[in-house]
Order: C-alpha cells, then structure tokens, then sequence
C-alpha cells in the first residue's frame, strides 16, 4: 500500500507492509501531523516518508519516519501492539529531533565555518558512479549499494567517532554492546531506505553526513532494534558476497 498526500508545505507518503490501513486510520495519521507541519512550514524541502509494517512475529506495528530538509534526513521509530501509540511516540520523537535540527541551524559559529570554506567536507575515495548508485537503489539491492557507496565508509567512520562524543551514554557503550560500525552501517541503511526522496540539490556526501546524528540518536533510543536491524543487513550482504565477506 503506497498513499501520498500534500498539505500546506509537508509532503506526506505513507507505506503499510504486511496490513492494510483504512481510510479512517489514513485520516488519523495525517491529522496528528499538525505539530510536524507547523515545525516545517518555513522550510522549502520537508518530505515525510512514512512506514506502517505489521510485525506478525511479536503482533505488534513498527511505525518508522524519514523527514527530508535541506541538508538533514531526521528519523525515528517505535513499535507497540497498538499502532496509535507507537505513531504518537514516534511522531513526539520526531518532533524533537526536528527542534534539534533547528538548533544547530542557529549555530553561528557551524554556520561560519562552511560559509568560510573551513568546514572539511567529505570526499570519497575512490569516487563512486552516481548512476551505479542510482541503479542500486532502483534494484533493491542493498548489498550493492554499500559496494557503490564503499568510497564514502571511511570518511563517515571518521566522523561517528567524533559524533557520538556527544551522545555520553552512547559513547560509554561503544565497543561494547555497540560498535563504531554499527552506526556506520546504520548511516548507509538509511540512506539506502531514503535515498529516492533525499534533496537533490545537495551533495550526496553532505546528506549523507547529515545522516549520522540521526544514526546515533537511533541507537540511543531504539539500540536493540537497530542493532538486530543492522545484523541482520550484515547477513544479507555475507550471503550475496560469499564466505569472509563483512
């Protein structure tokens, strides 16, 4: 099921896997979007992605949200056996990392920085085929995507070991339960899964390293999830590339 709405300045697109939502429950979803609406009503880019999936295993929903702007993909999830509370919660989280969003847009010195040139920007090596990327994600196929993208994994390796210094109760857990690579493989997760709706008109290495915060704030919030999550896109990539591969 694939359902696309435009209110004001919010695109809206709401998946559902593994049930059917009806028009009412529809309705519903977008009507609680008022807050979100509100938070980006100024911002020329705010595309929300979001997915409804029935967990037949544990009888419960899993509610996921990607919202795009300029230069930031926010995400949050949550699950519950009553759909409603797990989009309330989810929503209320996102609420909160689009406020986050807006505290570092105020951030003058950060601002400086790239309007000086001194921000060091990411830069792949080797430099990969934005058509090869492309033809991944168009494919479904995630394994490729990470051989596609495989020039950018240092870079943001670098990075989410400089990022999760501000996440204290992150950072006491890494090399424990958690793993620098962990959130490297949950960066490229989400931009596997929102990769179509990512703002054109910026670099595909400056969303990508938008990408991390939120990565982060995942782990922090829904770690066993996203870690099952990111073992399980462990696997998957073994399988397709055979004996010693990741």
């Amino acid at each position: 099921m694939d359902y696309t709405d435009e209110t004001d300045n919010l695109r809206v697109r709401i998946d559902a896997h593994h049930c059917t939502l009806s028009e009412a429950e529809i309705s519903k979803l977008l009507g609680d979007l008022t807050s979100v609406g509100r938070q980006v009503a100024n911002f020329p880019i705010s595309d929300l992605h979001i997915v409804v999936e029935y967990n037949n295993r544990s009888n419960d929903y899993s509610v996921k949200t990607t919202l795009i702007l300029p230069g930031a993909t926010l995400v949050s999830n949550d699950h519950d056996l009553v759909l409603s509370a797990a989009y309330e919660r989810c929503l209320d989280s996102l609420v909160e990392n689009i406020h986050a969003y807006k505290d570092r847009l105020g951030q003058v010195p950060e601002r400086q920085k790239h309007e000086e040139g001194t921000h060091q920007d990411l830069e792949p090596n080797p430099v990969p085929d934005p058509a090869a990327i492309d033809a991944t994600v168009a494919a479904g196929d995630y394994t490729a995507f990470r051989n596609a993208t495989f020039g950018y994994e240092d870079g943001i390796r670098r990075r989410v070991g400089r990022w999760v210094e501000r996440y204290p109760d992150v950072a006491a857990r890494i090399g424990g339960a958690i793993k620098i690579d962990d959130i490297v493989e949950e960066v490229f997760l989400t931009a596997f899964e929102g990769y179509e709706a990512r703002p054109k008109e910026v670099r595909f290495a400056d969303w990508l390293v938008g990408l991390i915060d939120p990565a982060v704030k995942e782990m922090q919030q829904h770690g066993e999830q996203e870690l099952e999550n990111v073992a399980m896109a462990r696997l998957a990539r073994a399988a397709e590339d055979g004996p010693g591969a990741v």
